[in-house]
């Protein structure tokens, strides 16, 4: 599992390589990657919208931005969490991920939490540093 927190909000990541969804012999590998988002603060704060950005072994760089995730806005009261799970295909066998939620919290205020650089790795291979 991968961690970052910013004012209060921790997004915790844990990604796992899935075979049932990749086909390397055609250069698509697959992973699908389970997010939790933490409210340690104490007020309610909302997701708006996310930017990740995602790196493959040969250093391709793709952006993906959009509103909320998995077609949510979800809000999170303090002490509590939002869970959701999606993923991502890559041409390489291996690659990076990071980004950020905008979120806002009850005042209005506007920010960015921050989403953990996390590992895109296959398991039973060696671990290549990206």
């Amino acid at each position: 599992m991968y961690s970052a927190t910013t004012m209060g909000i921790e997004v915790r990541v844990t990604p796992s390589y899935t075979p049932e969804r990749s086909a390397p012999e055609s250069g698509v590998w697959f992973w699908t990657y389970h997010v939790e988002i933490l409210n340690h603060s104490e007020e309610p704060v909302q997701l708006l919208a996310r930017h990740w950005e995602i790196t493959d072994a040969s250093g391709k760089v793709q952006h993906v931005r959009g509103e909320g995730v998995i077609g949510q806005q979800p809000l999170i009261p303090p002490g509590e969490s939002f869970h959701y799970a999606s993923g991502c295909p890559l041409k390489t066998d291996n690659g990076i991920m990071h980004g950020e939620y905008q979120m806002v919290d009850a005042a209005g205020r506007r920010f960015m939490a921050k989403i953990p650089v996390f590992s895109l790795d296959q398991p039973h291979k060696p671990q290549v540093l990206n």
